[in-house]
């Protein structure tokens, strides 16, 4: 059987196939479209994940979409009662709108009619789509699930179990409370405007110190029994509602915090104007006020569920420097967070989802490493770079063939020693936001200056933004503290005090590194 999930008019749309229950190709619209947070239809990642599975669109037996509308419909309702927000109605309706679409859409751009199309789509609430994409390709046979975002059909954090195939959710956190909003609410703030920006404020975050901790505190009210409510005085989403617009595929965000967030810290920075101290304390605040949150609810199912190995998912679950502290500060002993935590990610949970509920098959399928898009042979790679001549040659550069892969590969290391910088294009792409070493610009770690060099001559983004190390599992404990194996690149690390002006590249100002682990099982030739 084959389940085809979608994550389809969201940002970060992508689709993943599952046959027999094991993933064969999990693909981003962005890489296709080169817009990053791609939204709208996976139109170009659904015919890729075909391909790669010699699938035609006939052989899809189930379509599963990582959107439910009529989820809590009664929840919303009372809701809309309540409180009658101004906008939330007709966002609503053509929220509800576009993902109805999605048989019709599906139809047209795959050559199918439509009423088999609507036969065979399954919706998938977006909470329980989460929590599969990482409790049903974990190794932990049993484990608590966990799932914090902003928000999807009306639910902003949910946690559960899992054992083998059957996952049971216990617990919601409903809109309008959000950790994930707090978080974007200071990140617009902060003046970093567009979707996805809240990863610059975590990169921020260690210029600073949180003297402004206290004052933020009050806009998350920790509960009992893991819960949290905000206040919503500070934000505008649950009566303004949380308008997304894309055009030509660019997701953006209207604005979700009110003048009385100006009023606590000051005026809001505009996007462009100088980052200040006071920036990076309001980051700083903001990073160790989300993580207190957030251990809040973790140290709650811990407890709840007596399990000693967490799975974790959600937009949030891209805070790889609050994830680096679980372990530590929660009492789980082991988390697994696949490549893809975010909305990207909820195309693969809803496809097995989907298949787990049509198989009584077991589990057959663990997510041991990150490389589920296309790879391209030398026939594909001559015929981009003849495509691309004219600029080829404009920047002076040559083409050579190496019929010894492991002198290309000696060779490269060498000019990575002696300071060059090198895109490496090897095997399948990469599944989610991390470059894993298949799609990634690699330089020399010890040299202080390569970070400055690549953030403001190659990659031209901010100063403040940190490098990933990628190190030898077997070097691990060599270079940092505390960590644990992650060829994901999802935790954040001390490196060692005594191997800090060794790789000053990829340690960030406060003695960090966000890494990844490679073995010769993950990856052998980046090994």
């Amino acid at each position: 059987m084959i389940v085809l999930g979608l994550n389809a008019y969201h940002g970060d749309v992508s689709a993943a196939l599952v046959r027999d229950g094991k993933l064969v190709a999990a693909v981003e619209e962005e890489r296709y479209r080169r817009i990053k947070h791609c939204a709208g239809f996976p139109r170009l990642a659904i015919a890729e994940c075909l391909r790669l599975a010699g699938a035609t669109p006939a052989d899809v037996e189930v379509f599963a979409v990582s959107r439910d509308p009529h989820a809590h419909l009664w929840r919303k309702a009372l809701f809309v009662l309540r409180n009658r927000p101004r906008q939330m109605l007709g966002d609503r309706a053509r929220n509800v709108s576009s993902i109805s679409r999605v048989p019709a859409v599906l139809a047209a751009s795959l050559g199918l009619d439509e009423p088999t199309v609507r036969r065979r789509t399954r919706w998938i609430e977006h909470h329980p789509a989460h929590l599969a994409s990482a409790a049903f390709v974990s190794p932990f046979e049993e484990a608590a699930v966990c799932a914090i975002d902003g928000f999807g059909d009306f639910v902003s954090t949910s946690w559960g179990r899992v054992a083998g195939r059957r996952l049971d959710v216990d617990r919601r956190v409903f809109f309008p409370h959000s950790l994930g909003l707090l978080y974007l609410a200071v990140t617009q703030y902060l003046g970093f405007p567009k979707y996805g920006d809240e990863f610059k404020v975590m990169g921020l975050a260690p210029y600073g110190e949180p003297r402004y901790a206290a004052k933020l505190r009050p806009l998350v009210a920790l509960k009992d029994a893991g819960a949290f409510e905000l206040d919503l005085s500070y934000f505008s989403h649950w009566s303004d509602g949380v308008s997304m617009t894309w055009e030509d595929g660019e997701p953006t965000l209207g604005r979700v915090f009110t003048p009385k967030l100006e009023a606590l810290l000051g005026p809001a920075r505009r996007p462009g104007e100088p980052i200040t101290a006071h920036h990076e304390a309001v980051a700083s605040s903001l990073q160790l006020v989300f993580e207190d949150s957030a251990f809040h609810v973790l140290r709650h199912v811990r407890q709840q569920t007596r399990a000693t190995r967490l799975c974790l998912a959600g937009g949030c679950a891209m805070n790889s420097v609050a994830n680096g502290k679980i372990r530590e500060q929660t009492g789980f002993d082991q988390v697994f967070i696949q490549p893809a935590a975010g909305d990207n990610g909820t195309a693969l949970g809803a496809a097995f989802l989907a298949w787990h509920g049509l198989s009584d098959a077991p589990r057959r399928f663990v997510m041991d490493h990150g490389y589920w898009g296309p790879s391209f042979g030398d026939e594909a790679i001559d015929a981009a770079l003849e495509r691309e001549r004219g600029a080829v040659d404009e920047r002076g550069c040559q083409r050579r063939r190496w019929s010894d892969a492991d002198a290309l590969d000696a060779w490269t290391a060498a000019q990575i020693a002696n300071g060059r910088i090198v895109g490496w294009f090897q095997g399948r792409m990469e599944w989610g936001a991390r470059a894993l070493g298949n799609r990634s610009i690699l330089a020399d770690p010890r040299r202080a200056d390569m970070r400055d060099i690549i953030n403001t001559r190659i990659k031209f983004r901010e100063r403040f933004r940190p490098f990933a190390p990628s190190v030898l599992e077997s070097a691990l404990d060599e270079y940092f503290v505390g960590a644990v194996p992650d060829p994901f690149m999802q935790q954040v690390y001390p490196v060692r005090p005594d191997k800090r002006a060794l790789v000053p590249a990829i340690t960030h100002v406060d003695g960090s590194g966000r890494l990844q682990t490679v073995s010769s099982r993950s990856n052998p030739r980046y090994y």
